[in-house]
């Protein structure tokens, strides 16, 4: 498969904290190969908020473990691309070595999207915070527990001076989210991936959860990827937003931009899913027609062909097209059609 693009944003002069060219990470099965992420290329900005959509299962997760070099192996490996981080390419290190475990957590830090399942049940709060600390910033374990109960507080967890001696199972799981939260902005990292973060949350904590770590990016001057399946979540808080769909990513744009004129029929069919407030009272959500392709020995073409409701000819004959940028303007897509023609639009 040719090499994706680079997509470039001419808007504004900005510092890439993170490129990642062409990423290949395969999963071999017995029921053959997953090409879970299949030439994926994008960059993250210092200190903007970036949104990473799609289905379940279309590669958002993995592509972000990646970069973490968090792919188990077997049967997970990451077979070709590049991740560039402060000059370096991450996959020149080995993933246990000692430069990759000091950029995991140190410089590039994760929320994972079930913290019940990411805190450990055996150690307090405060130890699994102090280790970090210890760890990447040398601190005393004195100075560690008081910086800890300080990013407690600055989360919202109430009491932090005597909750910090709690386990995880004392904490609700909006708690425990703002746990994980503290724990990946206490080495002051350049980059946070925040993996479905407010994943079954009620809307209330959901929002403030997603306010906290929009004032944290400021207050940390840190860049933040949110990575989620509904558009919905990433509309009031990110810049970009990147859009996948079968291991590739299909349209990249400006949040203004996509939310304004989307492209690709897939995310025309994602936001037709998301209730909106400028819509009439009583408009319908349309599900997406079908189900997700099955990522193993996939067709050449456009693995959403099957669900399109656009689909020409020459989406039949021709591969899977790479990204190409849409009138000149910060908008990337990978499809042969454009949507608003065939409805008689501009």
């Amino acid at each position: 498969m040719s090499r994706e693009p680079q997509v470039h944003w001419s808007g504004e002069s900005m510092v890439p904290v993170l490129t990642v060219e062409n990423l290949k990470t395969y999963f071999r099965t017995e029921h053959g190969l997953v090409k879970a992420v299949d030439g994926v290329s994008y960059h993250i900005d210092e200190n903007e908020i970036v949104g990473l959509v799609g289905e379940s299962g279309c590669g958002k997760s993995v592509s972000q473990l990646s970069v973490m070099q968090l792919i188990p192996t077997p049967p997970g490996k990451i077979v070709d691309g590049k991740i560039m981080f402060e000059g370096q390419n991450l996959l020149e290190f080995g993933a246990n070595g000692p430069h990759m475990r000091s950029i995991r957590g140190g410089k590039i830090a994760m929320v994972f999207q079930e913290p019940m399942s990411s805190l450990n049940p055996v150690l307090t709060i405060g130890r699994q915070m102090t280790e970090m600390l210890e760890l990447h910033l040398h601190m005393k374990r004195r100075v560690a527990r008081k910086r800890s109960i300080e990013l407690l507080k600055l989360v919202g967890i109430p009491d932090a001076e005597s909750r910090i001696d709690e386990y995880s199972h004392q904490f609700s799981g909006g708690m425990r989210q703002r746990v994980m939260i503290a724990m990946a902005l206490s080495c002051n990292p350049r980059m946070v991936i925040a993996d479905e973060p407010t994943t079954a949350l009620d809307v209330t904590t959901q929002a403030q959860l997603l306010e906290l770590m929009k004032e944290m990016v400021t207050h940390f001057n840190t860049s933040l990827v949110i990575v989620t399946h509904n558009l919905g979540v990433v509309a009031r808080y990110a810049q970009r937003i990147y859009v996948m769909y079968a291991g590739r990513i299909v349209e990249a744009a400006t949040c203004k931009e996509l939310f304004a004129l989307p492209r690709h029929p897939y995310t025309i069919g994602l936001l037709k899913c998301v209730p909106r407030l400028d819509e009439p009272p009583g408009r319908q959500l349309v599900p997406i027609a079908g189900m997700p392709p099955n990522l193993v020995d996939m067709a050449p073409n456009c693995a959403f062909l099957p669900r399109c409701a656009y689909r020409i000819d020459r989406c039949e004959r021709e591969p899977w097209p790479g990204l190409r940028p849409v009138d000149g303007c910060e908008h990337y897509v990978s499809c042969y059609v454009n949507p608003y023609e065939q409805q008689g639009g501009g």
